[in-house]
C-alpha cells in the first residue's frame, strides 16, 4: 500500500526536531498527496509549525494513536511505550531500527541503523529511516539535506523587532544552553561584545529569564548603546520571529542555533571536538551556517561540562568572520 497518513515520532528537544523536519519535506516529494503528522513534545509545537510540510501536530504524552488514524509511523526517536502503543493501535506500517530489541516485536519494518558510531550527521541518519519506501536513497549528502530544509517563521513579527537597527548587523548572542551542550564561557562572549565594532553591530543577549540572571553581571554590567538584554522577554514563537528579522546568531549547539541555521541566517556554532557532540554529528545546517571547533583530539572533559576545547575558540576568530560578513 502507498502510505497516506504518516506519523514522524520525534519527542525530544528543539534542535533534534529541526534536524528531523527534512524528513517531512522528503515525504511530500515522494508522496505529494500524503498527510504528514508530527508526534512530539508540546514545547516544540511552535518549531514544527514553521515547517509547511507538516500537516498535523500531536503531543505524544496525550495523543491517542488510534484516534490519529495513521497508516504509518516512523520511530525517529525510539520510545518503547510509543512502539507498543503503535502496535496496539494497529498502525499498518511501523518503522523502527534493528538495534532496539522491542522494535523486533512492535515494528514490521526494521532499518539497520546505529547512531552511536556513525560518521553521518544526525539529519542524514534520520533520513535513513525512510529506507522502507521504494525509490528513497539510502544516503543523502549534507547539501542535499540543506536543500530539504523547508523552515519559515510562522509568526511575521514580534515586539522586540523595534530594537533592530537596519543600518547595522543585528547579532544575537545566546550564551547558555540549559546544560544541553558544552558552553563557550561568559568571558568569551564578553570579549566578543567588547571587540565587535559598535558602529557596525547591534547585539542582543537572548535566553530564558533564569539564564538572564546568570549572564547579566558578566555581559551587561557595563551599559552599551549597541547591546540589548532580551533574556526572559521572548516566547519561543516570538524568538523564532525575532531571529528571522536579525542577521546572525552565535551559540553553542543549542536549539536557537539550529533555528537560525534553518532560517538561513548566519548561524555561528561553537562545538567541542568530542564524539558524539562534535559538529560532524550535530552541526547546525543551513546555507549560511558556520562551525567553530578546535582542531585537536581531546577526551579530557568528556565527563564534565567545563570544556577547555570550547574555551580555546578565540573570540577574535568570530570577530574576523563577522566583520568580513559586514563588508
Amino acid at each position: 500500500m502507498i502510505p497516506e497518513r504518516i506519523i514522524i515520532s520525534r519527542t525530544d528537544s528543539i534542535g533534534d526536531v529541526i534536524l528531523t523536519l527534512p524528513m517531512a519535506t522528503l515525504l511530500k516529494q515522494f508522496l505529494p498527496g500524503c498527510t504528514v503528522i508530527f508526534l512530539g513534545s508540546s514545547y516544540t509545537k511552535d518549531i514544527v509549525a514553521c515547517c509547511p510540510d507538516v500537516d498535523e501536530f500531536y503531543d505524544w504524552k496525550t495523543a491517542d494513536l488510534a484516534d490519529i488514524k495513521a497508516d504509518t509511523i516512523i520511530h525517529v526517536l525510539p520510545r518503547p511505550e510509543l512502539a507498543k502503543a503503535a502496535r496496539r493501535a494497529k498502525i499498518q506500517n511501523r518503522v523502527g531500527t534493528t538495534n532496539r530489541l522491542y522494535h523486533w516485536w512492535t515494528c514490521n519494518w526494521l532499518i539497520k541503523l546505529s547512531r552511536k558510531n556513525s560518521d553521518l550527521h544526525e539529519a542524514q541518519l534520520n533520513l535513513k529511516l525512510l529506507g522502507f519506501m521504494e525509490g528513497v536513497k539510502k544516503e543523502y549528502s549534507l547539501p542535499e539535506v540543506v536543500g530539504l530544509m523547508n523552515f519559515k517563521s510562522a509568526k511575521a513579527s514580534c515586539d522586540a523587532v523595534q530594537y533592530i537597527d537596519n543600518q547595522k548587523f543585528n547579532l544575537i548572542l545566546h550564551p547558555k544552553s540549559k546544560g544541553s551542550a558544552r558552553e563557550w564561557g561568559l568571558d568569551n562572549f564578553k570579549r566578543l561584545i567588547e571587540i565587535l565594532p559598535a558602529d557596525s553591530f547591534k547585539i542582543f543577549i537572548c535566553g530564558t529569564e533564569n539564564e538572564g540572571a546568570m549572564v547579566r553581571d558578566a555581559l551587561l554590567s557595563t551599559p552599551r548603546e549597541n547591546t540589548v538584554d532580551l533574556t526572559g522577554k521572548l516566547s519561543l514563537a516570538d524568538y523564532i520571529a525575532f531571529i528571522d528579522h536579525c542577521d546572525g546568531l552565535v551559540a553553542a549547539s543549542t536549539g536557537p542555533l539550529h533555528i537560525a541555521a534553518a532560517l538561513g541566517k548566519h548561524a555561528l556554532g561553537l562545538y567541542p571536538p568530542i564524539r558524539p557532540m562534535h559538529p560532524g554529528r550535530w552541526a547546525c545546517i543551513g546555507k549560511n551556517a558556520k562551525v567553530f571547533v578546535t582542531d585537536r583530539q581531546c577526551d579530557e572533559c568528556r565527563k564534565t561540562q567545563d570544556c577547555r576545547c570550547m574555551r580555546m575558540i578565540e573570540p577574535e576568530m568570530l570577530k574576523s568572520y563577522l566583520v568580513n560578513l559586514k563588508k
